[in-house]
């Protein structure tokens, strides 16, 4: 019978090795030892595990704390580039996107709209006169 060695599984299943690792010791995959003392997964276990999680509905990869559903309430378009204000509750979000973008999910005023946050740099500075 084919094993496969913790790394391995995780790349067939396009999850991380710790994600493999929690499913063994939760016992969603079963593991031995190979003779090494490496943990291993019996591939015929794989592939039913790989099985089940194809008829999971896909989850969201995306942290729901990253999501803000507000109100569009100004665009601004030019030749090339679109600037969106949202209102999300207390928070304004401006995003600047190609005209294109902007008119393919027809964003005008008054339409609902979510954003998704992904910063890579934030910057902290000191209110001035400090």
């Amino acid at each position: 019978m084919p094993q496969m060695r913790m790394r391995e599984a995780a790349v067939l299943l396009g999850v991380s090795d710790d994600t493999v690792r929690r499913w063994a010791e939760s016992g969603r995959l079963a593991t031995t030892r190979d003779e090494a003392g490496r943990q291993v997964v019996d591939g015929v276990d794989l592939a039913a595990l790989a099985r089940s999680l194809a008829d999971e509905p896909e989850p969201s990869r995306e942290s729901a704390r990253n999501h803000l559903t507000g109100i569009v309430t100004r665009v601004l378009r030019d030749g090339v580039m679109a600037q969106v204000d949202l209102q999300a509750g207390p928070f304004r979000l401006v995003s600047l996107m190609s005209r294109e973008a902007a008119d393919e999910l027809g964003l005008e005023v008054g339409v609902l709209a979510t954003a998704s946050v992904k910063a890579t740099q934030v910057v902290i500075a000191l209110p001035s006169g400090r």
